[in-house]
C-alpha cells in the first residue's frame, strides 16, 4: 500500500475538518465561552467564517477527500482543532484523553463518527493519562516524538507507546519549558512542523536542546521562526505534501525562509480561527491517510 497515516509531510489523501461555523455556532456562543477557554480575543463570527472558507478552499484544491465532523452540542468551541482529540495510525484511531478540562469530550466525539464511517479504532487513553494529538509528531514512518507538556503526560506516553510497540514505532519523549503555563496552548506542534523528510520548521528558543541535536543527527535542515512571528502561529505549519506547505498569513520572514529552501507557501487569513485559539493550520485538521 503506498499509503500511511504515519507522516505529517506525505500528500494528503483523507482528512477529517471541522467546519468553524459547527464549532463557533453563533454570537451569543461565542460571547458565553471565549475568555473561559483562553483565547487571546474574542472571534468575530463574521471574520472566522470568511477565514474558514478560504482556508477549507485550499485544502480542497489539493484534491484530497474530506470528511466532516459534526456540530455536537458535547463539544465546544475549541473542537474546531480537530487534531487534538485523536492520533491516526495504520493499524486504526488513537482516542485521546485531552489534558484541559474543557475539551473532555471531544475525543468520545470523534470515535462515534469513526466508528460510523467504519474506521478502526486502535485503542483509547485513559485516566490519569492525558495525551493530545498537537504534542505529536511523525518523525518517519517508524518514529513519533511526543512532547512531554500540561496537556500530555507521562502516563499518557507510556500508554501511547504501549498502543504503538506492535506497529514497530519508536515513541521519543520531548520535555516541554513551563513557558507561559499550564493555562496556555503550547503543544509540541507549537514548535516543530516537519515539511519534508529532511526539513522542518522549528521556534528553536523553546526547544530542549538534545531534541533540537536528534533532528540535526536525523540529517534535518531548520527554518528558524523568528522571535516575532512565534506568537502569530509562524511556526505552525501543515505540510500539503513534500514542501508545499499552508500557513497562517501575517508571518513573512517564516514564508520567505520556506520558500529559500525550496517550498511552495501558500497562505489564510486566521486572526480570528487561527491566533486567537492558539490553533494553526495543523490543529485545524486531523489528516487519516497520506501518501508515502
Amino acid at each position: 500500500m503506498n499509503l500511511t497515516c504515519h507522516s505529517d509531510i506525505g500528500k494528503i489523501k483523507t482528512l477529517f475538518i471541522k467546519n468553524v461555523a459547527h464549532a463557533f455556532i453563533s454570537d451569543a456562543h461565542i460571547d458565553m465561552y471565549w475568555k473561559g477557554l483562553n483565547y487571546l480575543g474574542k472571534p468575530v463570527l463574521e471574520n472566522a467564517l470568511q477565514e474558514y472558507d478560504s482556508f477549507e478552499s485550499i485544502l480542497k484544491m489539493q484534491g484530497a477527500k474530506i470528511f466532516y465532523l459534526p456540530q455536537d452540542a458535547s463539544v465546544n468551541m475549541d473542537s474546531v482543532y480537530c487534531r487534538d482529540a485523536t492520533i491516526a495510525t495504520d493499524k486504526g484511531m488513537i482516542i485521546c484523553n485531552m489534558g484541559k478540562a474543557a475539551r473532555a469530550n471531544e475525543p468520545l466525539a470523534h470515535k462515534k463518527v469513526f466508528e460510523a464511517n467504519g474506521i478502526e479504532i486502535l485503542g483509547i487513553i485513559t485516566a490519569p493519562g492525558t495525551l493530545e494529538g498537537g504534542d505529536v509528531a511523525w518523525l518517519d514512518e517508524h518514529t513519533l516524538a511526543v512532547g512531554h507538556t500540561y496537556r500530555t503526560n507521562q502516563e499518557g506516553i507510556r500508554q501511547l507507546t504501549t498502543l504503538l510497540l506492535p506497529l514497530g514505532v519508536e515513541v521519543i519523549t520531548v520535555p516541554l519549558p513551563h513557558y507561559k503555563g499550564s493555562s496556555d496552548v503550547f503543544h509540541l506542534m507549537s514548535i516543530l512542523s516537519p515539511v519534508d523528510t529532511n526539513l522542518a520548521v522549528v521556534y528553536s528558543p523553546l526547544m530542549p536542546i538534545v531534541f533540537r541535536n536528534l533532528l540535526l543527527q536525523r540529517g534535518y535542515q531548520l527554518v528558524e521562526v523568528p522571535d516575532e512571528e512565534f506568537e502569530t502561529m509562524g511556526c505552525n505549519i501543515l505540510a500539503l505534501a513534500p514542501r508545499e506547505c499552508l500557513m497562517v498569513d501575517g508571518n513573512p520572514k517564516t514564508k520567505t525562509a520556506l520558500e529559500n529552501a525550496g517550498c511552495k507557501v501558500m497562505v489564510y487569513k486566521g486572526e480570528d480561527i487561527s491566533v486567537k485559539g492558539g490553533g494553526g493550520p495543523t490543529c485545524l485538521t486531523r489528516p487519516i491517510y497520506r501518501y508515502k
